[in-house]
C-alpha cells in the first residue's frame, strides 16, 4: 500500500510543478500571441484576403465565379452586373470595389463608376424589352468590350487571391489566367527588395568594421576607462532616434557644419552633396545601429581569454597571424550576433532614409508605410510586408547553415 501511494504523491508533485511552469510562462505566451504572432497572422491573411467584390456585388461575383473566364462573358454575368451596380452607386458602396479593380488595370475606377452613375441616371425601362446587358455596357463605354475587364472582374470575384502577392513580386495574371511579368516601367519591387538588401548589407558591413575594433578595445581596456567607453557607446539610446536622424541633416546638409570644414580647410572649393542621396543614409543609419554591433561583440570577447593571444606569440605566431588564427575565431559567435542583429533592424528601416535619401535611396519599409497610410491599399502593403518577412527568414536560414558549418569546423 505505501509504493502506490508514493506513486500518486509523486504523480501530483510532478503534476503541480508542471502547471506551476505553465502558470509562470502563461503571461509571456499571451502576449508574444497578442503583439507579434497575431499581428504577423492578421498581415499574411490580409496579402491574400480580396473581399470587396464578392461583398459589395455579390450576385456579379458569384456569377463571374462560375464563368470560365473564356470568351466573352454569359448573359448571366452582364445582366447580374447590371443589376446591382445603379444600387450600389446610389448607396455610395462603389468606391472600395472600383479601387481594388484600378490596382489590377489603371482606368478601372473611372469605367465602373461611370457606367454605375449612367446606370443610376438611366434606369432601364420595364417596356424596352430583353435588350441585351452586353450590347447595353458597350453603349455605356466601349471598354467592356475588352476581355481583360472581364477577366480581371473575375479574378476579384474570389474572397482569396494571389493578386497582391504576384504584384509584389512585380508579377501578373493576364486575361488568360496565365502568370507573367508586368511591364519594365510598372516593374519596382523586386528592384527595392534589392536595394533594401543592399543597404542593410552595406550598413552591417560598415558596422562591422567600426565596431569590431571599438569593442575590442573596450573588452581589453581597464575597468575605468571601460566603463567610460560602454556608458560613450549606450549614451545615443537614450536619445530619440528622430532627433539623432535630424542632427545628421544638420552636420551634412550643404550649408552644414561638415561643409563649412571642408570649404574652410580648402579641400574643396563648394559644397559637397552629403544628404538627400546613398552617402547620407549610409552614414545616418551606421551612426544609429553601431551600438548593436558592438554590444554583441564585446560581450564576447570579454570572455576570451587574453592568455590564448600570449600563448600564440611565445610559439612565435606574429601579431597579425596570431589575431587571425586565435583571436578571431573565437570572437566569430559575436560577429554573427551582431551581424545579424544589425542586418535585421536595418532591413526595416524607414525613418532614417526617409529624411536623409533621396527618391532612389527609400527602402521597401517606405513602400509598405505609403500604401497603408497613403493609398490604403492594405493587401499590396501587406504581400510588401510577407515578402520582406521571407527574405529575412531566408537570409536567417542561410546565416543558421553557415554558422553551423563554421562552428563544426572550429570544433
Amino acid at each position: 500500500m505505501t509504493q502506490p501511494r508514493l506513486k500518486a504523491r509523486l504523480r501530483r508533485a510532478e503534476r503541480t510543478r508542471v502547471l506551476r511552469a505553465l502558470a509562470l510562462v502563461l503571461p509571456l505566451g499571451v502576449f508574444l500571441l497578442l503583439v507579434f504572432f497575431a499581428p504577423i497572422g492578421d498581415m499574411l491573411f490580409r496579402s491574400v484576403h480580396d473581399p470587396e467584390m464578392a461583398t459589395t456585388l455579390p450576385e456579379t461575383a458569384a456569377a463571374l465565379r462560375e464563368w470560365d473566364g473564356i470568351g466573352a462573358p454569359p448573359a448571366p454575368v452582364t445582366a447580374a452586373l447590371i443589376r446591382e451596380l445603379p444600387q450600389t452607386f446610389s448607396e455610395r458602396k462603389l468606391a472600395g470595389v472600383a479601387q481594388r479593380l484600378n490596382h489590377d488595370i489603371s482606368g478601372f475606377r473611372s469605367l465602373i463608376l461611370s457606367t454605375g452613375r449612367q446606370l443610376d441616371a438611366t434606369p432601364e425601362s420595364p417596356d424596352a424589352g430583353p435588350a441585351d446587358p452586353a450590347a447595353r455596357l458597350a453603349a455605356i463605354d466601349e471598354r467592356w468590350e475588352d476581355h481583360a475587364y472581364w477577366a480581371a472582374l473575375r479574378r476579384a470575384s474570389f474572397n482569396f487571391t494571389d493578386f497582391y502577392l504576384l504584384a509584389a513580386l512585380d508579377l501578373r495574371r493576364d486575361s488568360a489566367d496565365r502568370i507573367t511579368a508586368v511591364a519594365p516601367e510598372e516593374a519596382i519591387f523586386v528592384t527595392i527588395l534589392g536595394r533594401t538588401i543592399e543597404i542593410a548589407a552595406t550598413v552591417t558591413v560598415l558596422c562591422l568594421l567600426l565596431g569590431y575594433p571599438l569593442a575590442y578595445v573596450i573588452a581589453t581596456a581597464p575597468g575605468g576607462t571601460s566603463n567610460l567607453l560602454m556608458i560613450l557607446v549606450l549614451l545615443p539610446f537614450w536619445t530619440s532616434l528622430l532627433v539623432r536622424t535630424s542632427a545628421w541633416v544638420v552636420l551634412l546638409q550643404n550649408e552644414g557644419v561638415i561643409n563649412g570644414l571642408l570649404l574652410a580647410s580648402g579641400l574643396v572649393d563648394k559644397p559637397m552633396q552629403l544628404i538627400f542621396n546613398r552617402f547620407g543614409v549610409y552614414v545616418a543609419m551606421t551612426h544609429v545601429l553601431l551600438p548593436f554591433m558592438i554590444l554583441p561583440l564585446y560581450s564576447v570577447m570579454q570572455t576570451i581569454n587574453p592568455a590564448t593571444m600570449r600563448a600564440a606569440a611565445s610559439l612565435g605566431a606574429p601579431p597579425p597571424i596570431a589575431f587571425l588564427r586565435v583571436y578571431l575565431p573565437q570572437s566569430l559567435p559575436g560577429i554573427g550576433a551582431g551581424g545579424l542583429l544589425v542586418f535585421i533592424l536595418a532591413i526595416g528601416y524607414y525613418i532614417t532614409p526617409a529624411l536623409v535619401g533621396g527618391a532612389n535611396d527609400q527602402m521597401i519599409s517606405y513602400f509598405i508605410a505609403f500604401y497603408t497610410t497613403r493609398t490604403v491599399n492594405w493587401g499590396l502593403a501587406a504581400a510588401l510586408a510577407t515578402l520582406l518577412l521571407a527574405a529575412t527568414g531566408v537570409l536567417y536560414s542561410v546565416y543558421v547553415r553557415i554558422a553551423g558549418t563554421a562552428g563544426v569546423r572550429l570544433g
